[in-house]
């Protein structure tokens, strides 16, 4: 008698929306990233630590079509891929988000946030940009995100680095963004205004997105991450599920806690030198 067959979700385990097995890059005789491997799920944050000069950078450009890999394997929904360009990367679902947010400051919210990709209405000689179509949808679009601005006509420079990184990420999701990689959206935020990016990209993880979290902060990371990869000098020195890592565990490895132990041995002050009857040491200093 034959056994009845697995329900098809058993049948194979959960494929991963992007998946990189062993990559490496290299430029010339250097070496910028060895033997790299990374999952992006749905509804998952992987976060990506390491400080700079660990191949952060070079792990983002890999991801979003600017460079191409030299060895290993890049899968996209468990296709194995080799992007040609950004625009590639957008096609297949992959938006990324720089530290720098390529935005024009003295433009409004919604200019932005179409930018580049502008509707348009009429046709021929007639045709113009349908400017009340971007306004009522990044109004709306932000209010679904829960980012409610005060007026959508006003210059996007004038919105705090939180906010603009927040209408970033809301754009991404709008354009039909499958993963969204963000290269440190707190690095230069205070407290207050890491919390509302922090909460805006666990929004985008409950839409359904996978999210690539790229930080230099352990304690940011581990608020929201599911996923941790450790890079340093361009190799991975750690891989990790929020189950098998504690915070504290991940910021000592974050930190290079053994290398820390050893600075400081070498930096203890020396023992003030000893004193005989009231007189220095003969050949040490005063």
């Amino acid at each position: 008698m034959t056994a009845p067959k697995a329900p098809a979700d058993q049948e194979a385990p959960h494929r991963a929306l992007v998946e990189l097995d062993h990559v490496s890059k290299y430029y010339g005789n250097i070496k910028a990233l060895t033997d790299v491997s990374l999952e992006v799920h749905a509804g998952e944050i992987s976060c990506v630590l390491g400080d700079n000069g660990a191949g952060k950078s070079t792990l983002i450009k890999i991801i979003a079509g600017l460079h191409r890999h030299d060895a290993g394997t890049f899968l996209i929904e468990g296709e194995e891929t080799t992007l040609a360009n950004p625009r590639d990367a957008l096609d297949r679902g992959i938006a990324t988000v720089y530290q720098d947010l390529a935005v024009v400051p003295l433009m409004p919210v919604w200019r932005n946030f179409f930018l580049g990709s502008e509707p348009t209405t009429g046709s021929g000689p007639f045709k113009r940009l349908d400017v009340r179509l971007m306004r009522e949808t990044t109004r709306s679009e932000l209010l679904r995100m829960g980012i409610d601005l005060r007026d959508v006509d006003q210059p996007i420079g004038t919105l705090s680095g939180g906010e603009r990184q927040c209408v970033a990420i809301a754009r991404a999701v709008y354009f039909g963004a499958k993963v969204l990689v963000l290269d440190e959206p707190t690095a230069a935020l205070g407290v207050k205004q890491s919390g509302v990016v922090l909460k805006y990209v666990a929004a985008a993880r409950d839409a359904g997105l996978g999210v690539v979290l790229i930080t230099h902060n352990p304690h940011h990371a581990y608020l929201v991450g599911d996923r941790f990869v450790l890079l340093k000098r361009g190799a991975m020195s750690g891989s990790h599920t929020r189950a098998s890592v504690t915070l504290d565990e991940l910021t000592r490895q974050m930190a290079g806690g053994s290398e820390l132990e050893e600075l400081s041995h070498e930096l203890e002050r020396a023992p003030a030198p000893t004193r005989l009857g009231g007189h220095p040491v003969p050949g040490k200093p005063e």
